[in-house]
């Protein structure tokens, strides 16, 4: 919020300063309210293209070099598109002196700005200062997610937010050793002590089966909570950093990885989302109509065969439906009829194929399934009944994907690779149980816009 604030007023800052130039330009109040809808309008549109170009991803924003490269970006795109607009932006001959302008002005002063930003923001001041109790498993898959350093993981509050004072665990083995370099403090009978010397901002009970915790140490975590610190669990903070359910250290919660409760207007979003999937739905089908002789005649001359590839995909309530795309194989992929995982640089794909699946034009017919009410626009990707088994075997709650329709695109394909084993399926079930408990307008528009910007970046697989 405070970059998106600041970046706004210098935008629109800018803006006004380039307008400012025209001789034509009055200041008084009057004037400008007659032009707010300029203003507004660059502000939208600097939103959704810096939402698009991640230069509201906090991670990135923590460095000066990246944020700097990605505001750039966002600022040079808004610009151009603003300049082009016609009757809701100033007038066509005069917009010379702007196209100069606007853009170096706004450039310059966020560079300044964001790299404040970085600098401010980064100091042991902004850190959140936790005390994790519980050094197993749970305990060391958080302080890998926290100090986790690769940009795909999606954690916003590396070099921005927490900071792991140590481990209180009862294991006398742990005792005066080091987890994921960070070390262990004492046990449960030195909790309320640790507390009272360190002053921590939070607690983190990182215990997998939370009702096998000792009535002393609930009792201390209950103490704690007494002098004023705030207790959270490991499955909420994880969830909250990396934007997944940490499904594997869920034990019996089902909050963990269902919401136990939708608000009341989610029946609303549910008919609002069902009308914008039946539009973009008639609108795809309309284009793969427009495309389908060009894929017809690009796999004509590079691998003959059917146009459209059909397969058995498992939708809501675990109903089996047939997805339709274009196909990006040759014929007979799978020859001995056994389900194979694709593979990177995987050799059935066709030449026109590749190309379908960089720039995702490979789903484009599965508007007719969104059509036919099979699947959603935003949803978990359907998953091949061959497949789902085993993993439902594998995966603790694989099936809770299920609860929705299936998405051509999702939480998971923005923010992961394309998964190509049970690991990579479990990293993904984490994204779209995350979706499952949090889906929402804001969200559907997260995902639509990192899609834009997986299409552009020709980052299909």
């Amino acid at each position: 919020m405070v970059l998106a604030a600041v970046d706004l007023l210098l935008v629109n800052g800018a803006l006004q300063f380039a307008l400012s130039i025209r001789q034509d330009y009055v200041t008084d109040f009057p004037f400008w309210w007659q032009r707010l809808p300029w203003f507004l309008l660059f502000s939208v549109l600097w939103l959704v293209i810096a939402m698009s170009l991640d230069a509201y991803d906090l991670a990135r924003a923590a460095s000066a070099m990246h944020s700097v490269w990605s505001a750039g970006g966002a600022v040079l795109l808004t610009s151009g598109i603003y300049l082009l607009i016609p009757r809701l932006t100033p007038a066509l001959p005069t917009r010379r002196v702007e196209m100069l302008v606007l853009p170096l002005l706004a450039i310059s002063s966020l560079a300044v700005w964001r790299s404040i930003y970085a600098l401010v923001f980064v100091q042991p001041a902004f850190h959140q200062r936790a005390l994790v109790v519980g050094a197993g498993w749970s305990g060391r898959t958080l302080a890998r997610a926290i100090a986790e350093s690769d940009d795909n993981a999606g954690n916003p509050y590396r070099g921005t937010g927490y900071r792991l004072l140590g481990f209180v665990d009862d294991d006398p083995a742990k005792q005066g050793c080091e987890i994921e370099g960070i070390p262990v403090l004492g046990t449960r009978d030195e909790l309320v002590r640790l507390v009272r010397e360190l002053h921590p901002d939070e607690l983190i009970v990182a215990v997998t089966h939370a009702h096998t915790l000792s009535g002393e140490l609930f009792q201390a975590i209950l103490d704690c909570r007494e002098l004023g610190v705030p207790v959270t669990t490991m499955a909420s903070l994880y969830e909250r950093i990396t934007g997944r359910v940490p499904v594997e250290h869920a034990g019996y919660d089902l909050y963990v990885v269902m919401p136990v409760a939708q608000p009341a207007g989610h029946r609303l979003y549910l008919a609002v989302k069902r009308l914008f999937d039946a539009a973009i739905a008639l609108i795809g089908c309309a284009v793969t109509l427009v495309i389908a002789p060009c894929v017809w005649l690009g796999n004509r001359l590079t691998s003959p065969g059917d146009l459209f590839y059909y397969q058995r995909r498992i939708g809501q309530g675990g109903n089996i439906f047939r997805i339709v795309k274009f196909r990006s194989m040759v014929m007979n992929a799978e020859r001995d009829g056994d389900a194979v995982w694709a593979a990177e640089n995987d050799e059935r794909i066709t030449p026109i194929g590749r190309f379908l699946r960089r720039t995702r034009l490979d789903e484009v017919p599965q508007s007719w399934n969104v059509l036919r009410g099979e699947m959603s626009l935003i949803g978990p990707r359907p998953e091949r009944p061959e497949f789902a088994r085993q993993l439902a075997r594998d995966i603790p709650f694989y099936r809770m994907r299920h609860a929705v329709r299936p998405g051509i695109t999702g939480w998971a394909q923005v923010k992961y690779r394309y998964a190509s084993s049970t690991e990579d399926a479990l990293v993904k079930l984490q994204y779209d149980l995350y979706y499952i408990k949090h889906q929402g307008i804001y969200l559907d528009l997260q995902i639509l816009l990192k899609t834009v910007q997986v299409i552009l970046k020709m980052q299909g697989r």
